[in-house]
């Protein structure tokens, strides 16, 4: 990512012709804010002086305490380049603080930032590399998304089995030309399912770009009359999408979780971090899987990540140490949906990995067998548990953990929560057809 100063912003501004200014955040669910100013005001931006109304966003504060200011991060500065070629539109992702100067507790970015600062305490930093799948759906003749997938391939198929493949292109050269390494693009499993790759870096950085990931992918496929959903499991009887999460931790610029030594390559560092991700990992599913339809996905069949267990090279269990040693050893949790709030995820994901640092605790054997293949028996012999049912066991289970409310803060902990148990609520009242399908003429 580009080093900026102010004047490098407002020189760039001028000489790119950009009209244009998004100053983006993001709220507690994920959703991606902004407001737009015009280049006459992007000074007072760089000042720090612009404020919205924090009273109208999902999560953040009361009406009489609404006042926020919005913080730019220079160096995120970038220009779209789908956009108008006059007139051009640029973006500046954005802290929240209050208009006293301290950093807004509700601010994502800020929660993901304390979590950094913990690890950074005990001589970490953390890099991410995440795998972010997404459907393509044709849309109706409003413009509004169907279910209908652009195509009927499946695992790296090629064009013209791939209908995706133009889009993806478009999508990864918009990508490239806004700071982004792609390592691989690809059709998926399911039908009209993809699956864009970017290279690895600092969690920070990574949760922005998987915002501004989003952004770029919903955008370009309007371009091509398509929508592109993150939800995870569209389309019920074939593959719902995830987003894996690749993590490492880094002390003195070398792999902490390198160990030559250890059979599986692994330091002591590294088996704490699993330890603590498999001890918390119930307390922050609502988080890694914010959604009701989030648990659609997760039910056994379709590759699902829901046993608590991990192997170096079993694919089924919920956690995966990929092949690769050296410097791209690496943890891989699988659970994490594109529909999660990636500040979130990766703040909750690395004070569970901490607490078992910091309480040198101990994973189980791994796992080398097929547990799909398992009886509930063999499971349950073998200690291995599974991730929650449903939103509504999620939120139960995140209630409980102190993790989860330690990384989170108070709050965005007690207002996630109640959103949730609003939301699983309204689900619970409103689904009816199968009610109907299943019950009307039988009683």
């Amino acid at each position: 990512m580009a080093k900026y100063s102010k004047e490098d912003i407002i020189n760039l501004v001028k000489e790119n012709g950009v009209k244009f200014i998004r100053l983006q955040f993001t709220d507690i669910f994920g959703a991606l804010k902004n407001v737009a100013i015009t280049d006459k005001q992007l000074e007072k931006a760089l000042n720090n002086e612009c404020m919205f109304d924090g009273s109208s966003i999902d999560g953040f504060v009361r009406i009489e305490e609404s006042d926020m200011n919005l913080r730019p991060n220079l160096d995120s500065f970038v220009i779209f380049p789908w956009r108008p070629q006059q007139g051009k539109v640029a973006r500046l992702i954005c802290d929240v603080y209050r208009p006293d100067g301290t950093p807004f507790e509700g601010d994502p970015r800020y929660i993901l930032k304390k979590a950094l600062d913990e690890a950074a305490e005990l001589g970490y930093t953390m890099n991410v590399g995440p795998e972010c799948e997404f459907f393509l759906f044709e849309t109706d003749d409003n413009g509004n998304a169907t279910t209908k997938t652009q195509d009927k391939g499946g695992y790296f198929d090629l064009a013209p089995t791939d209908l995706g493949e133009n889009a993806r292109r478009d999508m990864t050269l918009a990508l490239e030309d806004m700071g982004f390494e792609i390592e691989a693009s690809h059709h998926e499993v399911a039908e009209g399912q993809n699956e864009i790759d970017f290279k690895y870096g600092d969690a920070l950085t990574t949760a922005d770009r998987i915002m501004t990931f989003k952004l770029v992918v919903k955008s370009i496929a309007q371009r091509h009359g398509l929508y592109a959903s993150f939800m995870p499991k569209p389309i019920f009887g074939i593959n719902g999408s995830g987003m894996h999460v690749n993590m490492s931790l880094f002390k003195d610029g070398k792999n902490a979780f390198v160990d030559e030594k250890d059979p599986n390559g692994l330091s002591g560092v590294a088996y704490n971090f699993i330890a603590g991700l498999l001890k918390n990992i119930k307390g922050i599913a609502a988080i890694t899987n914010p959604l009701v339809n989030s648990y659609k996905r997760l039910v056994p069949g379709y590759e699902a990540p829901v046993y608590l267990a991990w192997s170096c090279k079993n694919r089924t269990p919920l956690i995966r140490v990929p092949a690769a040693r050296g410097v791209g050893t690496r943890i891989e949790l699988r659970c994490p949906d594109p529909s999660s709030n990636p500040y979130l995820v990766l703040a909750c994901l690395l004070q569970a990995g901490l607490e078992g640092i910091k309480e040198n605790l101990q994973p189980p054997a791994q796992v080398e067998a097929n547990i799909f293949h398992m009886t509930d028996e063999e499971r349950k012999a073998q200690g291995i548990d599974n991730l929650p049912n449903n939103l509504y066991e999620a939120i139960n289970f995140m209630k409980e953990s102190s993790l989860a409310k330690k990384a989170l803060g108070d709050h965005i902990f007690s207002k996630y929560i109640e959103a949730k148990s609003i939301e699983w609520d309204k689900y619970r009242i409103d689904v009816h057809d199968w009610e109907i399908k299943n019950y009307l003429n039988i009683y």
